[in-house]
C-alpha cells in the first residue's frame, strides 16, 4: 500500500511540474512532450486527416489496376510529405503536392487540420511550384513575447521588431520597404513598437528625425540620440523644408560622383556611391499625424497642404537619397487635407494595432489585404501590443511586440547619444538636452547645463 501511495505521489509531483513548466517555460515543455506527442498524431493520423479534409487526389491508373488484381479498391493519394522536423515553436512538414492541387486548398483546409493535429495553428507558405511549407505552431507563442536573441544577425537599416504568430520575427528593413505607416488607438501598443523601432536604430549609425506636435511629449524621451526634433507645426513645416534640401543636395551629391573617374559605377541612389562618400541615412519619426495636419483657418490649410506635398515628395524620392520615413497615428485618410491619400500609398510597409472602428483598419490595411483588415478589429483590448502587420504584396500576418518601459528606452537613447551624426542643415532642430555633470558635488546643488542650439 505505501508503495502505490509512492507512486502515486510521484505521478502527482511530475504532473505538477510538467503543469508548471508549460505555463513558466513553454518552449521546454513544447520540447518534451509537445513535439512528440504531436509528432506521433500527425505520423499515425497524416493520410486519414488529408483525405477528410479533401486533400487527397484519385490513385493512379497503375495503382487501380494492381489494387483490382489483388481485389482491393485503391485508396487515395494525399500529397508527399517530409518528415516533421522541431522548431522553437513548433514543427514544420515539406509537402508535394499532387496534380491538380493548390496552396489554396490547404489554406482553406488550415483550421480542419489545427484541430485534428491538436495544435495552436497552422500556416500555409509555398516554397516553389508543386512544393509547399506547412508550419504547426504548439502554443500561442503571442501570450509572452520576449526582445530578440542577440545572435540573430540582421543588416544595417533591418531590426527584428516583433514575432509573427507563425513564430518567426518581423524584421523591419528599412531598404526593402522604405516607409511605413503605423495605426493603432490609445493603449493599443503603439507606443511600445515605436519604442523598439527607436532603440534598434539608436544603436545603428543612423540619424533620426522627430515630429511630434504635441508639444513634443511623446519624442522628448529620446532627444539625446535624435538629430532634429519639431514639436510645433510651424516647426514641423521648416524641419520638412530643410529635408527636402537634404534630399536634393543629396541626389546631385549622386548626380555628379556617379560616372566620374575610370572605376567609377553608374548609381542611382546612395547605396551605390563609395563608402566615404555615401551619407548617413535619415529615418523621419512622425507621431500622431493628425495632429501635424490639424488646420482651423485658411493660413493652417495652406501649410498643411505644404506639409502634405513635401511628405510626397520625401516618400516617392527619399528611398534613393536614404531618407525614410515611419508615419504614425490614431487615424489616417483624405479628411487630413489634400493628397493624404496619396501619401498613405506611399507608405508601402503597414501596421495597425487595436483600432476604435473599422474604417481606420480599412485605412490601414484595406487596400492592400481585406482580410487583413478584418483581423484588426478582432484584436482583443486585454493583449495591447498585438496587431497585424501587412506590405504592398497582399501578405499579413499577426505580430506582438516584446514590452518596452518608457524609462529603458530613453536609457537606450541616452547611452548611445555617442552616435548621433553631423548634419549641418539640421543643426538648427537639435534638441536641448540637459547633460548631468559626471561627479556632483555634494556642497553645492547640481545645475543642467544645456547644449546651445542655433536659433
Amino acid at each position: 500500500m505505501s508503495e502505490a501511495l509512492w507512486v502515486l505521489m510521484l505521478l502527482l509531483l511530475a504532473v505538477t511540474v510538467l503543469l508548471v513548466v508549460r505555463r513558466r517555460l513553454p518552449v521546454l515543455f513544447w520540447w518534451l512532450v509537445g513535439y512528440p506527442a504531436v509528432t506521433l498524431r500527425v505520423l499515425c493520423s497524416y493520410r486519414a486527416t488529408m483525405d477528410a479534409c479533401g486533400l487527397t487526389v484519385p490513385a493512379s491508373a497503375v495503382r487501380r489496376a494492381t489494387a483490382r488484381m489483388m481485389g482491393r479498391q485503391a485508396a487515395p493519394v494525399p500529397p508527399r510529405r517530409s518528415l516533421p522536423r522541431p522548431t522553437g515553436s513548433g514543427l514544420v512538414m515539406r509537402l508535394r503536392m499532387a496534380t491538380g492541387q493548390a496552396p489554396e486548398d490547404f489554406t482553406a483546409a488550415a483550421d480542419r487540420l489545427r484541430h485534428a493535429w491538436g495544435a495552436h495553428a497552422v500556416h500555409v507558405r509555398p516554397t516553389k511550384p508543386g512544393r509547399l511549407e506547412l508550419r504547426l505552431v504548439g502554443w500561442d507563442v503571442l501570450a509572452d513575447v520576449r526582445p530578440a536573441r542577440r545572435w540573430m544577425r540582421t543588416g544595417p537599416l533591418s531590426l527584428p521588431l516583433a514575432l509573427r504568430e507563425d513564430g518567426h520575427w518581423h524584421v523591419r528593413d528599412f531598404r526593402a520597404v522604405p516607409h511605413e505607416l503605423i495605426l493603432g488607438a490609445t493603449q493599443s501598443g503603439k507606443s511600445v513598437y515605436l519604442r523598439n523601432l527607436l532603440c534598434g536604430l539608436a544603436r545603428q549609425p543612423v540619424a533620426l528625425v522627430g515630429i511630434d506636435c504635441k508639444w513634443g511629449v511623446e519624442l522628448a524621451p529620446f532627444a539625446p540620440r535624435l538629430s532634429a526634433l519639431a514639436d510645433t507645426s510651424d516647426r514641423a513645416n521648416d524641419l520638412l523644408d530643410a529635408l527636402v534640401e537634404e534630399m536634393e543636395a543629396r541626389f546631385r551629391l549622386i548626380g555628379v560622383t556617379g560616372g566620374t573617374g575610370p572605376d567609377a559605377v553608374l548609381t542611382s541612389d546612395v547605396w551605390g556611391l563609395p563608402e566615404k562618400l555615401r551619407p548617413v541615412p535619415v529615418v523621419v519619426v512622425v507621431d500622431e499625424v493628425a495632429e501635424l495636419f490639424l488646420a482651423a483657418s485658411k493660413d493652417d490649410e495652406k501649410r498643411r497642404d505644404a506639409m502634405v506635398t513635401k511628405l510626397i515628395r520625401l516618400a516617392q524620392l527619399g528611398r534613393a537619397a536614404g531618407i525614410y520615413l515611419e508615419v504614425c497615428g490614431q487615424r489616417f485618410g483624405a479628411e487630413l487635407g489634400k493628397g493624404a491619400t496619396m501619401l498613405r500609398a506611399q507608405l508601402t510597409g503597414r501596421v495597425c494595432h487595436r483600432v476604435n472602428d473599422e474604417t481606420s483598419a480599412n485605412m490601414a490595411l484595406g487596400d492592400i489585404a481585406p482580410e487583413a483588415a478584418l483581423a484588426a478589429t478582432s484584436i482583443p483590448a486585454e493583449r495591447p501590443g498585438v496587431a497585424v502587420v501587412g506590405d504592398s504584396s497582399g501578405g499579413w500576418s499577426r505580430i506582438r511586440s516584446p514590452h518596452l518601459t518608457l524609462d529603458d528606452a530613453a536609457a537606450v537613447c541616452r547611452d548611445t547619444s555617442g552616435l548621433v551624426p553631423e548634419l549641418p542643415r539640421l543643426d538648427s532642430f537639435r534638441p536641448i538636452v540637459a547633460v548631468k555633470p559626471s561627479v556632483p558635488s555634494p556642497a553645492t546643488p547640481a545645475v543642467p547645463t544645456a547644449r546651445p542650439v542655433a536659433e
